[in-house]
């Protein structure tokens, strides 16, 4: 199908882009990748009346590590994530969810920002946001703000995000001590959507876990912490029995999607089977 008719202009700085938010509300849309927003408009199920390219801002271009803290611009792609040697070195699940994403096209054109406000229930990212305790930074008409991405995500399609505000930053601590992280999924074949994606870190300390965080995508209609697993491992050794028992209880609680791709009884059996491979990576890696 072909798009409605839209103005389009292109930002040059993330003030500029705000300045045609506020003046258009919710008439305009950001475009950064265009790899959510641009099929929905061919199938009318948005229609803007300006769209606002914003993947040319260089201040939304970058990686760097600042106070322990490993710093994304949001217009970075997941191909510039997936092979930067930074990450891949201090947080290497990131790269690993970046390399996991769409096809070669897709990760050289998406961005992580345009992932995160879209908030698709089967998009990778939330995942990896939720487990490494993310802190998005936001800007609008009335200045900076910060919120953790436990907050940001509230539902199906649906976060914190103001209409006039464009996230520029993704701030993620870098862990310490003996850990371990990893990214498993089951994807859709054609679209490499997660039908069940799990993000897992374990730290571990004089032989136990001291520190477990597990999150999934594509159970629900929103990324979440799965704290019945995390507390079933924290305390114990991180080997195959002890990450079984905990993995057993994937879920229990989610209210868990059902569609022509899963049902949610299949779901529910790949969330266990998910969290014990992601676990179990996540402790080969310590």
């Amino acid at each position: 199908m072909i798009p409605s008719k839209f103005d389009y202009e292109r930002a040059n700085t993330i003030d500029e882009a705000i300045k045609y938010l506020v003046e258009y509300g919710d008439e305009a849309k950001l475009l950064a990748g265009g790899h959510s927003l641009l099929p929905a408009m061919k199938l009318r199920l948005n229609n803007p009346v300006k769209l606002v390219d914003i993947n040319r801002i260089p201040e939304l271009k970058y990686i760097k590590e600042e106070d322990d803290t490993i710093c994304i611009g949001a217009a970075t792609t997941h191909y510039e994530i997936e092979s930067s040697e930074l990450i891949k070195g201090k947080i290497s699940m990131l790269s690993q969810i970046a390399g996991s994403i769409g096809d070669v096209q897709v990760r050289n054109m998406g961005t992580i920002g345009g992932s995160l406000a879209h908030a698709d229930p089967a998009a990778d990212w939330p995942a990896g946001m939720l487990a490494t305790d993310a802190v998005l930074v936001l800007k609008g008409p009335d200045g900076l703000r910060t919120i953790n991405a436990h907050d940001f995500f509230l539902g199906l399609y649906t976060t914190s995000l103001a209409e006039n505000e464009i996230i520029t930053e993704i701030r993620i601590p870098i862990p310490h001590g003996n850990t371990g992280t990893a990214y498993t999924k089951c994807m859709q074949p054609a679209s490499r959507f997660a039908l069940v994606g799990c993000a897992a870190i374990i730290s571990k300390n004089n032989g136990l876990c001291d520190n477990v965080k597990l999150a999934f995508t594509g159970v629900s209609a929103n990324a979440f912490r799965d704290a019945a697993v995390e507390e079933a491992l924290t305390g114990h050794a991180p080997d195959v029995d002890n990450i079984t028992i905990a993995a057993e209880k994937a879920a229990l609680d989610a209210d868990v999607l059902s569609d022509h791709f899963a049902s949610e009884d299949y779901r529910r059996h790949l969330a266990k089977v998910y969290a014990k491979r992601a676990l179990m990576e996540a402790a080969d890696n310590l």
